[in-house]
């Protein structure tokens, strides 16, 4: 539940929600687009939950060194947000805003889990697995998005996950080239088997027939856990709903380009431009306020 304290941000923290806003800005292009939309008084706690988001992930994907080690060291400063005194900026800013939300761990936990899991499991034997993999990669950034809007129940929550788990399948197969050359692959491997596909042909980047008909069927699977999460769309208010409506757009939009490339996503990486972005934001902006959505 939001709570007064969330809206009034002590000068002491300016400085540290400042750098977690530039952080955000200057290194990830959705978040920019985000916050035109958010309202100003949300707009340094989002930053701040964003801010770790990202970073924790960039820790799994890109640090140089022990990255097991570079995650319990992470893990390390989120349980001082908790039961210490943080003094790196972003964790500074981040323990305010669990204080203000009462925001409780395992979300936090779980995104660190899976960048764990990334450092070890780099196969999926079968679509559970993947699964498994989504709760702790991407359903708790629904998890946090749905507390800091007071909006975390059961039902709500139910219908998040099935739209997070669809944005992050939306990623995996727009990036399967991307992640097999950082030695990943998230297709499950029974669905490879069902449909003829090899990892040495995924190695050599041949986009055949039995390639094309398995991206098929994930893209269409995918679809499936969009429409079972948009009826979130609709238990929502305002701003906050625009924001969960452009979410599913955006991640439809890539399954979109992905089959207008006859799911060729090998040659060339699906991608929405930025400027179809913007324009899905004015059309969805503009329905919503001309039906007093919001």
């Amino acid at each position: 539940m939001r709570t007064r304290e969330a809206t009034e941000i002590p000068a002491s923290l300016e400085s540290a929600y400042s750098e977690c806003i530039a952080i955000a800005r200057l290194h990830y292009e959705n978040f920019s687009v985000a916050s035109r939309l958010m309202p100003r008084d949300m707009l340094p706690h989002v930053a701040a939950i964003y801010t770790y988001c990202r970073g924790v992930d960039d820790l799994g994907d890109e640090a140089e060194g022990d990255r097991l080690a570079l995650l319990d060291e992470w893990a390390t400063q989120l349980e001082q947000c908790y039961s210490g005194s943080p003094t790196e900026p972003r964790f500074l800013a981040l323990q305010h805003t669990i204080s203000a939300f009462d925001i409780e761990r395992q979300p936090f936990l779980d995104l660190i889990e899976a960048n764990r899991m990334d450092q070890v499991n780099k196969r999926y034997e079968t679509y559970e697995d993947v699964l498994h993999y989504c709760r702790h990669s991407a359903n708790p950034v629904g998890d946090l998005y749905l507390t800091l809007i007071g909006k975390n129940d059961p039902e709500r929550r139910a219908l998040s996950d099935a739209t997070c788990t669809a944005l992050q399948f939306a990623n995996f197969w727009q990036d399967v080239k991307r992640d097999y050359a950082m030695g990943r692959i998230y297709l499950p491997l029974e669905d490879m088997r069902r449909f003829g596909y090899t990892e040495e042909e995924l190695a050599r980047g041949e986009s055949t027939s039995a390639f094309r008909d398995l991206m098929a069927f994930q893209v269409e699977r995918t679809r499936r856990l969009f429409e079972e999460g948009l009826p979130l769309v609709d238990t929502l208010d305002g701003i906050f709903k625009l924001h969960v409506k452009l979410f599913t757009l955006g991640g439809l939009r890539v399954l979109d380009a992905i089959q207008r490339q006859n799911y060729d996503v090998l040659s060339k990486r699906p991608t929405v431009t930025r400027a179809r972005k913007t324009w899905l934001l004015a059309k969805t902006w503009l329905g919503m306020k001309l039906t007093r959505q919001i």
